[in-house]
């Protein structure tokens, strides 16, 4: 018979570093710009997936899956920009990705796609996706400068 031994999470050995990630995270999350990325992000996303219905090129599939798939996975990556602090740096990259990759996709994407409305459409969205997810990783690294991992490393 073994004796278990139950610990409660203020003995864990990493809790200062653990609560400093969640406010971290908090601080991330609850200034404005914060929020206002995290809203227009999780708006864009939306609006990338419903493009083809709302502008009008849904004819095209290949294109009209692809916006929907890109847009999904966009509201995804930047909803819950605070709480993922660890990871935000990761999700703003892969969010600026999928902006470029909308800007290019007319071009890219199989059947002659590249028409008038799906191009200017995919452009404004991918370049608004694109700005967003470069104000997630730059609002990411502010905080971290004012008293994340790089302060920890120099002390």
């Amino acid at each position: 018979m073994t004796d278990q031994t139950h610990t409660t999470m203020e003995s864990h050995p990493d809790i200062l570093e653990m609560r400093e990630r969640h406010a971290l995270a908090e601080r991330a999350a609850s200034t404005q710009q914060g929020q206002a990325v995290e809203a227009l992000a999780l708006l864009t996303g939306l609006y990338m997936a419903a493009s083809p219905w709302i502008a009008g090129f849904n004819g095209f599939g290949t294109l009209a899956v692809n916006n929907l798939i890109t847009g999904i996975a966009y509201a995804f990556l930047l909803s819950g920009f605070g709480h993922a602090y660890e990871r935000t740096h990761a999700r703003a990259w892969t969010a600026a990705l999928l902006g470029v990759w909308t800007i290019v996709s007319p071009w890219v994407v199989a059947g002659h796609v590249n028409t008038t409305r799906t191009v200017v459409n995919n452009v404004i969205v991918g370049a608004i996706a694109l700005l967003l997810a470069l104000a997630a990783s730059a609002a990411a690294s502010r905080t971290d400068r004012r008293g994340g991992r790089s302060a920890r490393m120099a002390r």
